[in-house]
């Protein structure tokens, strides 16, 4: 999504279907996917290379299928999150509703605090926004967007109802923090890294550079590990904000072998999430830029 909101027009659109029937604004967003598709070169080329790294036995047109239902997902999610400040608990679940939060309330209860494990994924800013309207308001590690103006607009309707954000700069001290806390922290772990901050795990069955804070951070104050992931359901015509039961760390007091291999545990259940709504992920993100040394370069 952050893509299309680089664009110029951005905040015009998000002003305009702000203001339009629900239907239209989901019209009006997934067409601006549909022609993301069709003009930004970039994005389509490297959402290809990505499916054709993940799934190399995928023939061409099913790989081209997948990456339309990625942009239609994103110009979805854009259209909902235009309609933010017009959302309360009544209507709220016209448009998404809650599985498994019976996990979150029984992890959240044992006062270590909560790391919502999760990705670029579905309606990934839909399910921190559902989460504060119902009362649970948590802390989001972010990237700030480079326009200023749209920066600010975006920030103000992710903490409508509490949420909190700290950019990624912030991001050892304020995991810490809020961990103590009690508090909940949403963190999107598929991202590419650098070393040192990232390690190298397999991502379908490619080595990713991955951020090891998330483990490091687990490990160090008992935090639980929920994987949190808010699917659109085609059957439904809403979004599921799924919870699942906290992750068991691998913990056997080498930290620095216990973060590689809890890292990888990490992905690997965002991976398995993706195979299975495989148009729901962010396929145009460059996921396996940094490579291990000596290696050529993906893209």
């Amino acid at each position: 999504m952050r893509d299309l909101l680089e664009y110029a027009p951005a905040w015009v659109f998000i002003k305009l279907a702000g203001i339009m029937p629900r239907p239209v604004a989901r019209a009006m967003g997934i067409g601006l996917g549909r022609l993301a598709y069709l003009l930004h070169h970039r994005l389509r080329r490297t959402g290809l290379r990505n499916l054709e790294l993940a799934f190399p036995g995928m023939p061409l047109a099913e790989r081209e299928r997948l990456l339309r239902g990625e942009l239609d997902n994103l110009g979805r999610l854009l259209a909902e999150f235009c309609l933010f400040p017009r959302y309360n608990l009544k209507n709220l679940s016209q448009v998404a509703v809650y599985d498994g939060l019976e996990n979150y309330q029984a992890a959240k209860a044992r006062g270590k605090g909560v790391l919502f494990l999760t990705a670029h994924f579905g309606g990934w800013e839909i399910g921190s926004f559902m989460h504060s309207l119902h009362g649970y308001p948590m802390r989001v590690v972010i990237r700030e967007l480079d326009n200023p103006y749209l920066n600010r607009l975006v920030e103000r309707y992710r903490t409508l109802h509490g949420n909190a954000t700290f950019g990624k700069q912030e991001f050892a001290r304020g995991l810490l923090a809020a961990m103590h806390a009690g508090e909940t922290v949403g963190l999107l772990m598929d991202t590419n890294m650098t070393p040192p901050q990232g390690v190298f795990v397999p991502f379908f069955g490619v080595s990713a550079c991955t951020a090891s804070g998330l483990a490091r951070v687990a490990l160090r104050t008992g935090g639980a590990v929920i994987p949190a992931f808010t699917i659109w359901d085609k059957e439904l015509r809403k979004y599921r904000v799924r919870f699942e039961p906290p992750l068991t760390l691998v913990d056997t007091g080498d930290d620095e072998a216990d973060a590689l291999a809890n890292t990888a545990l990490f992905t690997h259940v965002i991976e398995e999430t993706v195979r299975r709504h495989p148009d729901q992920w962010l396929w145009v993100h460059r996921r396996w830029k940094t490579r291990p040394p000596g290696e050529k370069a993906i893209y």
